[in-house]
């Protein structure tokens, strides 16, 4: 057997031919989409990427995951049918017939992911209840590492958001329980010396000079921790001070905590690795001291789900004034816990740090007392539900059940297209499937490539013991698709739903009205799920690890599908004709081309030194009478098409935000209840329509969208490289991006 022991890379040569024989498969606002938000920078060149570029970078790191090739152990054969591999995934993606997760598009193939392997996933979920670090990157000096610690879902959270995860996290009564009463209370001191340049912005925050409190006071009389100018120092700190209010975790009682923050750079500097700027020390010292009120005020207590929510939420809060990345939550809580479903009516609270996730309560099949969760819903869009019992015991509904199918599973990611168990994330890539059917794609083989881009994904480096228990068992993976409305419209004339007939509830005795699919669409659809079973089978043998638990989802999408210009996820068209705004940072040098080409730019309303660029679109199919958008299509059918998805397509969840217009609201209770043997998690917004000003999408006629088209000529991509010499910025700000179409997760 030959050897092989150099890594795989596509020759320039390879990428030439390709940028000759297929046209990337742009959407509308697509090129300007891709350029400021997965365009890394390249030094030695003094610009940021082009496509061609990334998706050979993004490729390269992934086909380099495949063990046989981290082992340097491989059969010339099994080299030569990687390289192939890599060449057919590099002409999927090119074309934007697919793509890989946001956080793939801007991670992979990057000196990051080899130190963050973690930072290829986009979202992860965490029980907070005591659990052990084990062997984990971050392991504070006070714990042996088999100790269990309140502290450490809350390490594990504040990780994952500062490296651009989206957590989501389990409040239910059963985790809550296990919380030991707080029974230290703890006086914290913030110590900042002089030569720090957040000097005094951090003493007026309520940090203290550290010369002079050290000229006073026994720094050994309580835990001392100097904290390093990193991410895992701003976790270990918060640590420190809540397993302080624990005698589990503080046998000796010691009632001080004393954080030296001296360290930590200034804000505005420049963060490395991700990028963006610094937020300084400030909002990390109000974090630690609101959270350290928190527990002080339930000194004798046990913590409520609502004050473990808040803690995470204190945690979002400041990740997202770190200035890296929003913040991206979602709390599960118990579906009879009516303080937690309640809990953001507080609005004081809800403006400080509650908005910062989003909840959902966990319900099972027997669940029946869906109205005041449907109130709840019209009042404020929250809270979704998240059937645990259907995600621990089916794959695809049509399987049926299946005792041991996903028995660990205890929550979802924020989005909820995936369930997961403890420490477990999610693992993306989405098939477009109307461009790859233009482009002459077999959706079988592309989604066959995509099975094995995410299988590779589960034998990146992870930080957490938890996380890399949970991954090698489990090896979960979520191929999805996107587009999903333009392509069955276009290949089948008409939506998945083609009527409803009259059925009784063999539980309940109540009439319903069950959705009619077409068979031809249900045949294609378990067709590419066989497709992305049998290739995880196959790749899985070959890799001799376990074949994934699960394999398909539909996530909400929302950036990548911009790329494309295809409708999100599962989700209906905003509008057949809009206006979509898209929010850039003022000095961003993609704004002259935008301007030359004819654009409308103005001043944002809500946010300083921010510009609004206004973008018209027509969706697929626009002026097909078959076409329905979120504005007018009805939250019945919008119910009956995540469940065809949930029945046939995806062995994990289907990510959706049913829009509901207000005289539907009366339907929401009845929907839930008649799909509660079929939906494994939903969540319900509104439908707002143009009702804010500058709102990121705006319905238009046909006519004012054929005036707006008039007013702009040329090519972006095009007056961007005469105008800028093909040199653009380092280190932008982004603003308003999200991965998914509700904006609960970020893109990278």
């Amino acid at each position: 057997m030959d050897i092989i022991k150099t890594k795989i890379e596509l020759s320039q040569e390879f990428i030439d031919q390709v940028k000759e024989e297929i046209k990337p498969h742009w959407g509308e606002l697509g090129w300007v989409t891709y350029k400021r938000t997965y365009a890394r920078w390249i030094p030695e060149l003094g610009r940021t990427e082009n496509w061609d570029e990334t998706v050979k970078r993004v490729i390269e790191g992934n086909i380099n995951l495949d063990p046989r090739l981290q082992a340097k152990t491989i059969s010339t054969q099994d080299y030569n049918e990687l390289v192939d591999e890599a060449k057919n995934l590099y002409k999927l993606v090119y074309g934007l017939s697919a793509t890989p997760s946001g956080r793939n598009l801007w991670i992979s193939g990057t000196p990051y992911q080899d130190r963050n392997g973690d930072a290829l996933n986009n979202c992860w979920f965490i029980a907070v209840r005591p659990q052990k670090y084990g062997d984990s990157h971050i392991v504070p000096e006070y714990l042996d590492k088999d100790t269990k610690a309140v502290s450490m879902p809350y390490s594990f959270m504040f990780d994952q958001l500062m490296k651009g995860g989206g957590v989501g996290f389990s409040v239910v009564p059963s985790n809550i329980e296990q919380i030991p009463a707080v029974d230290v209370k703890t006086d914290l001191t913030i110590l900042i010396g002089k030569d720090s340049a957040s000097y005094d912005e951090s003493i007026k925050a309520g940090a203290v000079d550290r010369d002079e409190w050290l000229a006073n006071n026994d720094v050994d009389a309580g835990r001392f921790y100097k904290m390093p100018d990193s991410r895992e120092g701003w976790v270990v700190g918060n640590a420190t001070m809540i397993d302080n209010h624990f005698s589990e975790t503080n046998p000796e009682n010691t009632a001080q905590v004393v954080l030296d923050i001296t360290d930590i750079r200034a804000k505005g500097e420049k963060i490395k690795g991700f990028g963006g700027t610094a937020s300084g020390p400030v909002p990390l010292i109000e974090m630690l001291q609101d959270i350290n009120d928190l527990l002080n005020d339930n000194f004798g207590k046990k913590l409520s789900s609502v004050d473990a929510t808040d803690i995470g939420n204190m945690i979002g809060k400041t990740v997202v004034a770190g200035n890296v990345r929003r913040s991206a939550e979602l709390a599960l809580g118990g579906a009879e816990d009516q303080d937690f479903i309640t809990m953001k009516q507080d609005k004081d609270k809800l403006y400080h740090h509650r908005w910062a996730s989003n909840n959902s309560v966990a319900v099972d099949s027997m669940f029946n007392d869906y109205q005041p969760i449907a109130d709840s819903i019209q009042h404020n869009g929250e809270p979704g539900i998240v059937n645990l019992d259907l995600s621990q015991h089916y794959g695809r509904i049509i399987d049926g059940y299946n005792e041991d199918a996903d028995p660990e599973v205890e929550g979802t990611n924020p989005c909820g297209e995936i369930s997961l168990s403890n420490g477990e994330p999610c693992n993306l890539f989405e098939i477009f499937p109307q461009v790859a059917s233009k482009q002459g794609w077999n959706l079988e083989e592309a989604f066959a490539l995509a099975a094995r881009y995410t299988k590779r994904v589960t034998f990146s480096t992870y930080d957490w013991e938890v996380s890399r228990n949970a991954i090698a068992k489990n090896r979960r993976i979520g191929v999805s698709m996107s587009g999903i409305q333009d392509w069955i419209l276009t290949n089948f004339g008409h939506r998945v739903v083609t009527g409803f007939e009259d059925a009784v509830d063999s539980e309940t005795g109540e009439t319903y009205k069950k959705p009619i699919y077409d068979p031809e669409i249900v045949k294609e659809v378990e067709d590419m799920y066989q497709s992305v079973v049998d290739a995880d089978k196959e790749y899985s043998d070959t890799l001799h690890c376990n074949t994934s638990v699960k394999h398909t989802t539909v996530k909400p999408s929302g950036t990548v599908a911009k790329l494309a210009g295809v409708s999100e996820g599962m989700h209906f068209h905003y509008s057949n004709y809009l206006i979509q705004r898209i929010r850039f940072q003022d000095t961003d040098p993609l704004l002259p081309a935008l301007k030359a080409c004819g654009y409308k730019i103005e001043p944002d309303v809500y946010t300083k030194n921010t510009m609004c660029v206004e973008f018209p679109v027509k969706a697929e199919n626009a002026d097909s009478d078959n076409f329905a958008s979120a504005g007018n299509v009805s939250i019945a059918e919008q119910f009956a098409t995540q469940a065809f998805l949930q029945t046939y397509w995806s062995d994990n969840a289907v990510s959706c935000t049913v829009t509901f217009q207000p005289e539907e609201g009366k339907e929401i209770a009845p929907l839930m209840r008649q799909y509660r043997h079929i939906t494994k998690s939903t969540s319900l917004l509104p439908y707002s329509g143009d009702a804010f000003e500058q709102a990121p999408k705006e319905p238009i006629s046909k006519a004012k969208y054929l005036e707006k088209l008039s007013e702009i000529h040329g090519d972006v991509a095009t007056e961007f490289a005469k105008e800028n010499d093909n040199h653009d910025k380092k280190d932008l700000n982004l603003v308003d991006q999200s991965d998914c179409a509700s904006g609960a997760c970020p893109i990278r």
